[in-house]
């Protein structure tokens, strides 16, 4: 019995309609001891008009999801849930609020509104939001931290060539914790 059904326009349609295109939105996953293969929405090879190496690679482990093992070639990772990993060869790292990255991370960028638990070297800026901790060993090129922001732990800025260090700018096992702003002037009163 053969029955007609329909298709995302709402029309009926047959099984050899080539014009359909899919709203799902395509991931493409590197299989270990393969080469990468960049597939297009259409489902073509190279007709998405960007080549891969213009490409951007990213990875957004969601609320609730938990996550572990080593994560490679990925140009910007986006933690709301939980990862237990090892990150090489990328770019970005964003922890929201309800992320948790426990691992190591080398990389170029970070902007940590979560918790880190483990070593993170960033080659240019180490952002840490007021909701930000981060706990390990730490190495920055810049950092900046917001009100509230916390970092525990072994702390060394990364440089260039050593130019007669400051005790301040040398490695060191130190505790720092921005005060959360307090309601002394709330206007109670």
């Amino acid at each position: 019995m053969n029955t007609p059904f329909s298709t995302p326009t709402g029309s009926p349609g047959t099984a050899a309609a080539p014009s359909l295109k899919s709203d799902i939105p395509r991931r493409v996953v590197d299989i270990p001891n393969s080469p990468p293969k960049r597939v297009a929405p259409t489902g073509v090879e190279g007709s998405s008009g960007t080549t891969p190496a213009t490409e951007m690679r990213k990875l957004i482990v969601g609320r609730d999801i938990s996550l572990s093992g080593e994560i490679a070639a990925c140009d910007v990772l986006v933690v709301e849930g939980t990862v237990e990993a090892k990150l090489r060869d990328g770019h970005v790292v964003e922890i929201a609020d309800t992320g948790l990255f426990k691992g190591s991370v080398e990389i170029d960028e970070a902007d940590i509104g979560g918790r880190f638990e483990g070593d993170i070297t960033v080659r240019g800026t180490l952002k840490v939001r007021s909701t930000g901790r981060i706990l390990g060993n730490i190495r920055y090129g810049t950092l900046e931290v917001e009100n509230g922001g916390q970092l525990a732990g072994t702390i060394q800025v990364l440089g260039e060539a050593p130019v007669l260090p400051s005790p301040a700018e040398s490695s060191a096992t130190v505790s720092v914790s921005a005060p959360a702003a307090d309601n002394a002037g709330d206007g109670e009163g």
